[in-house]
Order: C-alpha cells, then structure tokens, then sequence
C-alpha cells in the first residue's frame, strides 16, 4: 500500500500544485474527480518520484472562500484563513460598499475581520468626517481597526503582532496599498514567488492567483493579487442579513422567519433602523448588497 503523506497546498502551477512537505516543496498532480484544491489546504499526497507526487485527498477545512467563475458556478480561492485584514484608505476614497461585503462574507465563513486603515499619515479627521464616523460604526460593532502607513512604517508592529500564529489575508480594493503592505510584511516576495517555480524545476509552470508565505513575524499570509474581489458567491439571501453583524440578535424577533428585512411588516431590523439603533448607512448597503445579489443570481 503506498504511504500517504500530509503536505500544505501553497501555490498553484499551471494546473498542478506546490505542496510543501517536510520543509521541500513538491509539484503535485490531483486525482482524478477530486475537488478543486485551494491554496492553503492540508492534503494527503502519495509520492510519484523524488520531486512529484499525486493529491489524493484534501483534507477537512475550518473555512474557504469562494469566487465566482465565467460560466456561473464557484471555485475556492483560499482556506483554512483565520482572519482577513480588510485594507482601505483615504486615497482612493473608501468603497464602503466593499467593506460590508467582505465583512458580511466573514461573518457567514467563520473568519475573523479586522480593518486596516493604511496611509495614516494621509487621513486629516477634519476633512474626512464621513469616513471617521463609518469607522466609529465599525469599532461600536465590535472590528478591530489597525491604523498603518507601509510607506511611513506606522503600525506594521502592531499588525505583525495580529497576523502572528494565523493563517491570513488581505483583502481590499485596487489602490490601497495591499502590495505595500505585503512586501513590508514579506521582504523579498518576488524572489520567493520565483523561488516556488524555481524549486519545482517546471519552467513552464508560473504561480498565479494566490500564494501561501510564511511570515518572518510567525503566521502565514495567502497573497492573492489576481482576485481583488472574492464576491458574495454562495451566500444566501439570509446569510447576506446574518452577514451583518447588528442584524443578528433581532433577526429572531422579526414577525415573519422569512423577513427580507426590506417592507416585511413587523420587521425587527427596520424598526431599529427608523429608532437610530443601527446605522442608516450601513442599512442603505446592505439593501444595495441584497440588489447585487439578485443581479448576479
């Protein structure tokens, strides 16, 4: 019986795998019918030859997200993520909107979110007094908020503090400053993304989409440059309202168990919107959200 050993999916090539095991990293085809592996997962492989082997199983995950494909269906971006930092700035303006999904989507995937608020150096309150209030809404809701500058080297001690002993990622829109970030984080990643392909010795096969690095400050970071955006997919109508956090100790009090929370009459969450009890603005998303989703579905 061949021995099956347990390695860490931490890039994809081509349509194989990098599997790092007993500190090597292996080019790993799947067995057939076998579901998509994502980077991040834990997998038993059996070994082909010195330097390729086959995945046979993946092993159970404790979360993965999803991103939507061209032909209607879903495929894994990442797993087994502790917590996503959610990045944004003043510059380019916040994209509340972006936020909320992200954070809906942790809320249903028992992922951990917090806020980085990168460019520091840049935010004047008094200027952007809409963006200090969304912020003051998200701390009352209970989101750390990290306040960093990559460039200016504020905060990165106290985020690396955050991602240590956690399997992580960053999400956020284009402009940010994610890609400051992670080379902050993970100095000399171009050389160690070469690295990965290098020490498969398969020429023909590039990294993409997402990547698995083990930080210097303890943890593990999945970069995934390719996917700004891992959307709303696969989540339900339900779930999109779980997926706010203030919504969930009233969603039992609403009259009706199906409660859209749109005109439902005797709808706990509309009334404590109307009573200044939830955010106005963040309701406003979350019905945007809900229009979103009927689009896509």
């Amino acid at each position: 019986m061949t021995e099956l050993l347990e390695g860490l999916v931490i890039a994809h090539l081509g349509k194989a795998l990098a599997v790092e095991a007993g500190g090597r990293i292996i080019t790993c085809h799947t067995r057939r019918r076998l579901e998509t592996a994502a980077v991040g997962d834990r997998v038993l492989w059996e070994k082909l030859s010195e330097d390729q082997g086959r995945v046979v199983e993946i092993l159970p995950r404790r979360s993965v997200l999803m991103r939507p494909t061209r032909n209607g269906g879903e495929r894994p971006v990442a797993a087994n993520i502790d917590r996503i930092f959610v990045v944004f700035a003043v510059e380019p303006p916040c994209d509340f909107l972006l936020i909320d999904q992200y954070l809906a989507v942790c809320e249903n995937k028992n992922i951990d979110a917090l806020l980085v608020f990168n460019k520091i150096d840049l935010f004047e309150p008094e200027h952007h007094r809409e963006t200090a209030g969304e912020l003051e809404t998200y701390q009352a809701l209970g989101y750390p908020l990290l306040r960093v500058s990559a460039t200016a080297g504020i905060g990165m001690t106290e985020l690396q503090q955050n991602l240590r002993n956690h399997t992580s990622m960053l999400a956020g829109q284009s402009g940010v400053g994610k890609s400051s970030l992670t080379n902050a984080l993970i100095p000399g990643q171009q050389l160690k993304t070469n690295s990965v392909s290098a020490t498969t010795r398969h020429g023909r096969h590039t990294t993409t989409a997402a990547t698995l690095y083990h930080l210097p400050c303890g943890g593990d970071l999945i970069d995934s440059p390719g996917v700004a955006v891992f959307g709303l997919a696969g989540l339900t109508e339900r779930q999109l309202g779980h997926g706010y956090r203030e919504f969930q100790p009233l969603i039992e009090q609403c009259r009706f168990n199906d409660c859209r929370h749109v005109q439902d009459k005797g709808c706990a969450v509309r009334a404590a919107v109307e009573a200044g009890r939830i955010s106005k603005h963040r309701y406003r998303r979350f019905l945007k959200l809900r229009e979103k989703m009927d689009l896509s579905g």
